[in-house]
């Protein structure tokens, strides 16, 4: 077995560059996902045993669905704060103090006497939760690389589904049990809570980044405004006033006029809470659209299943809790699964669109549920909803992470949290009113057909147990045929998320938490200037981490491994696979040196990817895999006396090829093409040959910039996402604009040899000539605006001209003689 260098006693810091061990890993992630445990047990607690509480305050429909929303617009407005906050100060405190604050909330809510500050509390607990589900992600994002997060989001997936099943049972319990009550819903995640802060204190060990704080205190302000003001319109319209009225048209009014501001205000804002240029990424923009449908669907539409289960069927809370196994099991095993799949492949974006269409059948097929329906059909529809969940949520977050530059892990990783938990407060205040109307019309039709005109409930959720078999009949059949209709509206918004899935272009997980390579990797091949130009210059080639199969970490990629740990007379052998996402690589180069640099050892995979190495004895030794249009890959392995397997996976190089034409569509020659990275280094450049064509190869997969330049022409710039074959960018140059003209002197003609500058609207030069013979001057590729022309040679003159249109503007000027 292929082992790794014993890990030191203290957490390596993830910002240092060296792995942290698989062990090291787990213990940080133990306090955090026992923090995540007691977020979501208090919520699925409290989700089932809500129809219960409503009850016993007489509160109304519209008080259950703000009881949920309270909470998701808490932690919708504060997550984007969490997550800029992460990026600024110690990342440990903070999930500490969210942890607090959740706590707090908890504690106030097992006091409520009313409905009000039942509200209160949840919003409160909705602040500690936005914290909880943010920074868990982002401290996740530094730790882990993008290829390994996968292996550990499903152990996120498991927590996730161990409280979400005993999250209902235990509130049923607690609501069955008398001498307990349903307000232990709310105090049963305290101690779980002091558990988490107790084990976060002495296994999270993160670099603490020190730099002045400055929160976007404005942006948040105006963001939450709008939010409030949409879900506050989504709750009332169509009971306390009509959708086509004034007061339809304050709120979404009002709603827009802070958007509008709130964009503006990020533009200006120097750490702003949704930093926009972010959106420049297609992954991103794309990603956070998915994410607000399918916040809409699946907090909007499973926040109901309880009030199923117990008002259109008639279970007891325990039981409800018990019916929505198969849904949890659905989530666990496919969010287990597909995180396995990621990790070994590399490859997420079949397993986004496969469970948001499954999450889509789902939802379709619980649109057809009454309060009679088998129970069988309803376990099936659940188990595809909670399949496709445990397949979408965290990968959506995975693919933005793995675009993203590491000190924007957080902001980047709050915003699609922050759009899915957007999505879900309005899918929960919108479905939740469409929940109460359709409730109502089915329950005033059904009531009439028996001869009753009114329940006398004054709008509360009724007590099943307390009605009349007649009337509770009419209120199970109201309330079965309305959830029935939630979810026929929550499909067509997973449908909408599976179609913007399709057009995000999916980029291989990196295996490295840094866009640069580590210290100390073993280049494939020496690296070329990086500035180069020509048509096919090179970049730096970084030797990134092979992943290792059974599951083990990912080997150390430094040359300069400690020594041998015991040499012997005797020889080992390194044999295994080399494959690019399941398939076999041919014709692979594998290359073993040893700790000083000499090669001790080649290969050539065969057909089906598999090698045989010999090594002169046992040590430690560093493999080099290497393949054409495949980025090599290093790792150090400690050979013993026994054989080492050891498989390796290579990633597939991207190459960018395009076409250079003008907007005539005639093809540009010789122009020069520069790639440049997210920190502005210039990766690789060329030109273009005669039909305008340009290749640039050996770019990995990633954002970049693109840039064009050639004569006569304006230069262009654009992002471009590189994936693992060629990618293909058409580019169009506009016509440069021109200004030129003749400098001559009243009664002598022509002017030669005269300064002739041209002066931007900023007074600044941009370019100077010297007139010839003929006295004539030219300034080409200009942009469009206001220019001054200034010439010396007698007295100074200056001229102002505007370029617009085709900008060949001829502009002749007039020097006066000197004073004789």
């Amino acid at each position: 077995m292929a082992t790794v260098a014993s890990a030191e006693a203290r957490v390596t810091a993830p910002d240092s560059g060296v792995p942290m061990s698989h062990r090291q890993i787990m213990e940080a992630l133990s306090g955090l996902l026992l923090g995540l445990f007691v977020t979501i047990l208090s919520s699925t607690v409290v989700s089932n045993a809500l129809p219960t509480i409503i009850a016993d305050l007489h509160a109304s429909q519209t008080t259950y669905t703000w009881v949920i929303t309270g909470t998701l617009l808490s932690m919708t407005i504060t997550t984007p704060i969490w997550g800029k906050l992460a990026d600024l100060v110690s990342k440990k405190l903070l999930i500490q103090l969210a942890l607090a604050i959740f706590v707090i909330g908890s504690a106030i809510a097992g006091q409520a006497h009313n409905p009000a500050m039942l509200i209160t509390a949840r919003v409160i607990q909705g602040l500690g939760a936005g914290g909880l589900s943010a920074l868990v992600q982002v401290i996740m994002a530094v730790m882990i690389s993008p290829r390994e997060r996968g292996r550990y989001s499903g152990y996120m997936g498991a927590v996730f589904a161990l409280a979400t099943v005993g999250g209902p049972l235990i509130g049923g319990v607690i609501v069955d049990t008398s001498w307990l009550g349903w307000r232990w819903c709310f105090y049963v995640g305290v101690p779980f809570a002091v558990i988490a802060l107790i084990v976060l204190q002495k296994t999270l060990h993160l670099p603490v980044t020190k730099r002045k704080v400055k929160i976007d205190w404005l942006g948040a302000t105006l963001v939450s405004g709008a939010a409030a003001l949409l879900l506050l319109w989504v709750s009332f319209a169509g009971s306390k006033y009509d959708w086509l009225s004034w007061q339809t048209a304050a709120m979404l009014g009002g709603a827009v006029v802070l958007a509008a501001l709130f964009i503006v205000a990020e533009n200006f804002a120097s750490e702003p809470i949704v930093p926009l240029h972010l959106f420049r990424i297609r992954t991103l923009s794309l990603s956070t659209l998915a994410s607000l449908f399918v916040g809409v669907a699946m907090f909007g539409a499973t926040t109901f299943l309880s009030q199923y289960f117990q008002l259109a069927r008639g279970d007891s809370p325990t039981k409800a809790g018990l019916m929505t196994l198969p849904m949890i099991g659905g989530l666990a095993v496919s969010s287990t699964i597909s995180g396995r799949i990621v990790s070994t492949t590399g490859r997420w974006k079949n397993i986004l669109v496969l469970g948001a269409g499954v999450m889509t059948v789902g939802y379709g097929l619980l649109s057809i549920v009454r309060y009679d329906t088998a129970y069988w059909q309803v376990a099936i529809y659940m188990l595809c909803v909670g399949a496709g969940l445990g397949m979408t949520m965290q990968n959506l977050v995975l693919c933005v992470q793995n675009q993203v530059r590491p000190q924007e892990l957080g902001v980047a990783s709050s915003t699609v949290s922050f759009f899915r938990s957007l999505g879900g407060a309005i899918g929960v205040s919108a479905l939740g009113a469409l929940l109460g109307s359709r409730v109502t019309h089915y329950m005033t039709d059904g009531l009439a057909r028996i001869g009753v005109h009114t329940l006398g409930s004054g709008g509360s959720v009724p007590k099943l147990s307390a009605l009349p078999a007649p009337i509770r009949a009419v209120v199970q059949d109201s309330y079965g045929h309305a959830v029935g209709n939630v979810f026929m509206y929550a499909a067509p918004c997973v449908l909408i998320a599976v179609i913007v899935i399709l057009f995000i272009k999916e980029v291989p997980l990196r295996t490295s938490n840094s866009q640069e390579p580590p210290v100390g990797v073993v280049a494939a091949a020496p690296a070329p200037d990086a500035s180069a130009h020509g048509r096919h210059a090179r970049r730096p080639v970084p030797a990134s981490t092979a992943a290792l199969s059974n599951g083990q970490h990912t080997a150390a990629m430094s040359a300069y491994a400690s020594g041998p740990t015991g040499e012997s007379q005797g020889g080992g052998m390194i044999r295994g696979f080399v494959r690019n996402g399941g398939a076999p690589v041919p014709r692979a180069v594998l290359t073993l040196i040893d700790v000083g640099g000499r090669q001790i050892g080649r290969a050539i995979t065969g057909d089906d990817g598999r090698y045989v190495l010999s090594a002169p004895g046992t040590g430690s030794f560093v493999l080099i895999a290497a393949a054409g249009d495949h980025d090599p890959q290093a790792a150090t392995l400690v050979v013993g006396d026994q054989p080492v397997d050891f498989d390796v996976t290579l990633l597939g190089s991207g190459g960018l090829v395009g076409t250079v034409r003008g907007v005539d569509g005639a093809p540009v020659e010789d122009a020069t093409v520069v790639v440049t990275d997210g920190r502005g280094e210039v990766v690789a450049g060329g030109s273009t040959d005669a039909d305008g064509g340009f290749l640039v190869s050996a770019v990995t997969a990633g954002v970049y910039t693109l840039a064009v330049s050639a004569a006569t022409y304006r230069p262009a710039a654009m992002l471009v996402e590189v994936g693992s074959g060629r990618t293909h960018q058409e580019v169009e140059l506009l016509p440069g604009m021109r200004v030129h003209g003749t400098i001559r002197a009243e009664g002598r003609g022509p002017v030669p040899d005269a300064r002739v500058r041209l002066l931007d609207e900023a007074g600044n030069v941009v370019d100077v000539r010297t007139t010839g013979p003929d006295g004539e001057y030219d300034f080409t590729g200009l942009r469009g605006g206001r220019y001054t022309v200034t010439a010396t040679g007698y007295p100074v003159v200056a001229s102002g001209v505007d370029l617009t249109g085709d900008g060949d503007d001829s502009h002749d000027l007039w020097l006066g003689h000197p004073a004789e």
